[in-house]
């Protein structure tokens, strides 16, 4: 095993979820293309500069693309989250955070042959912040720091309008009978998140939240007395754990073809988030 390949307990995690042509000429080897795949995100190198020691980088890339528009990802990360679950071994104090992504260059080149196809949003989750050209990751992660949903949009979107959708991603299948699990018991976030509907719709599924108030929500509270209404409960050994989530997103960012985005389209760039987050917890199990 050479240095950023997938090791063996690593690739048995992930070996049956890869799907297998049934006819067909014999084709490279499919362990040998996934670590192709890892190396590229981890480098942050293009496509075309892969070893040779990983096959055709054609072969690789288009394999990627075809496992990114069938969530092959997607799939591997709520198995080993399930098993996780079954287990005992998630935390379900979830705290919930965003980053900001440079765009390279590379990835502006987006929508000049037509317009966005299947479930591909029309911006290619691109947009324009202080950064210049951004992508924010919007980020669900247990209590031992291990992502349970990911979320992209362009990088001026606002944090609070993005929470819901964001917990509603929060999808953990059952190893046996039953749905699967979706509710958080506690969630903890930052003042972006601090808004009256946030909270209502947190209350409304029974969910537990440490999120601290805004000054300005402080002051008109005050300023309408008794009408403005109890001050929302606040956990302050508990919110200390909020740095969870930015650790998470630290070892997220140790994958180069993460910390800045390389790739022109949003489903392929949220295939490397997925394979990058999986990788964190096939390494935690």
């Amino acid at each position: 095993m050479r240095r950023h390949e997938l090791t063996d307990p690593e690739w048995e995690l992930l070996a049956p979820l890869i799907p297998r042509a049934a006819t067909g000429r014999p084709r490279v080897s499919d362990r040998q293309v996934v670590n192709g795949m890892v190396y590229k995100i981890r480098t942050g190198i293009s496509w075309r500069d892969l070893p040779e020691r990983y096959g055709p980088w054609k072969t690789v890339y288009t394999r990627f693309r075809r496992y990114a528009l069938d969530g092959v990802f997607t799939r591997a990360l709520q198995q080993i989250q399930a098993r996780a679950d079954a287990a005992g071994d998630i935390d379900w104090l979830v705290q919930i955070d965003s980053t900001i992504v440079r765009a390279h260059q590379h990835a502006a080149a987006t929508g000049r042959k037509g317009g966005p196809t299947g479930d591909e949003p029309d911006d290619h989750a691109l947009g324009r912040s202080r950064g210049g050209l951004t992508t924010k990751i919007h980020l669900a992660c247990d209590g031992k720091g291990r992502p349970l949903a990911i979320l992209l949009t362009p990088g001026q979107r606002n944090d609070g309008i993005c929470a819901r959708p964001l917990l509603e991603r929060i999808r953990v299948p059952r190893t046996g009978p039953g749905r699967p699990r979706c509710r958080p018991d506690q969630v903890v976030a930052d003042k972006a998140y601090s808004s009256r509907g946030f909270r209502a719709y947190l209350r409304r599924r029974g969910i537990a939240h440490t999120i601290p108030e805004k000054k300005d929500q402080k002051r008109h509270r005050h300023n309408r007395g008794r009408r403005g209404g109890r001050p929302p409960a606040f956990d302050r050994q508990i919110y200390r754990q909020r740095n969870t989530v930015e650790r998470c997103f630290n070892q997220l960012k140790g994958f180069r073809g993460l910390a800045t985005r390389y790739d022109k389209t949003a489903t392929s760039y949220e295939a490397a988030v997925s394979l990058a987050s999986f990788l964190l917890w096939a390494r935690s199990v």
